[in-house]
């Protein structure tokens, strides 16, 4: 199928898809899908203009996408005519998080844990070269909380939980060089471990101690204490709890002073079994 030109004079490139913003060519519910996702970065809400240029794509493309996802309930226009996420997308996400077992075992010890040192509790798995947040919960109190989101990444090399997780794939210098590979990890802070020597030295202290910690190697202000969680098998672990903390409010030494209590709250879920 040959592009065609539009009323409004912009062409449409059909069904072959159009340049998304990564420098693909999106096809069919592929582009539907990537509106979708970059919809979601909009609370507020987005015009198609606006959304138009951020995907480098023509508008009669984005629209029709938006078309497709406001008859599928997943996206609808707000009162200014702004494009927001839909409640049957919500509703979707919702109930499907709140039944994912992961989140369900781990809900209440992160609760125990948020009350008991007034900071946010996470529970994330590794993925590739980073952390994946799959549950959260704030402190019930305290003027000043984390932006972290359930669904949000970070560099594994920079967490307690990413290095925490690491410490049990990478066992060599030779595996954390390619690990590494071309690409230096990025300096979250100043602190952060970015060479490869000094990265496996640390995830060799993780593995000897069993937990992982973050002073301000993420963002600075705030420092972590990981510990590992097994729900899908009883030796390796499924992913890691952490609790981070504000470091003026809660320092590093505190939260590892605390590992045999936290360690008590994480119970069966923290052990490794046969």
């Amino acid at each position: 199928m040959q592009p065609t030109q539009t009323s409004d004079g912009s062409t449409d490139p059909g069904e072959h898809g159009a340049p998304g913003a990564g420098g693909g060519r999106l096809v069919g519910s592929d582009r539907v899908l990537a509106v979708l996702k970059e919809l979601a970065r909009y609370s507020e809400g987005v015009g198609l203009e606006e959304l138009t240029r951020v995907m480098g794509s023509p508008k009669p493309t984005v629209h029709r996408a938006l078309g497709a996802l406001r008859r599928a309930g997943l996206a609808e226009q707000d009162a200014r005519g702004r494009y927001v996420l839909g409640d049957e997308f919500l509703r979707m996400a919702f109930a499907h998080h709140e039944a994912r077992p992961d989140h369900v075992r781990v809900r209440p010890v992160l609760v125990a844990l948020a009350h008991r040192f007034g900071e946010t509790a996470h529970y994330a798995v590794l993925d590739g070269h980073e952390v994946v947040y799959r549950a959260k919960v704030d402190p019930p109190s305290g003027a000043v909380r984390l932006t972290s989101t359930i669904g949000g990444r970070n560099p594994a090399h920079a967490t307690a939980v990413g290095k925490l997780l690491l410490s049990r794939r990478l066992s060599s210098p030779a595996d954390v060089e390619a690990w590494i590979g071309d690409s230096p990890p990025e300096r979250r802070t100043p602190r952060t471990l970015c060479a490869a020597a000094d990265l496996h030295h640390e995830l060799a202290r993780t593995l000897e101690r069993g937990y992982g910690v973050d002073d301000q190697e993420n963002e600075t202000g705030v420092n972590c204490l990981a510990l590992p969680v097994y729900l899908t098998s009883p030796t390796t672990p499924s992913g890691a709890l952490s609790i981070s903390a504000l470091a003026y409010r809660t320092p590093l030494a505190t939260l590892v002073d605390a590992l045999d209590e936290i360690r008590d709250l994480l119970g069966p879920l923290g052990r490794p079994h046969a």
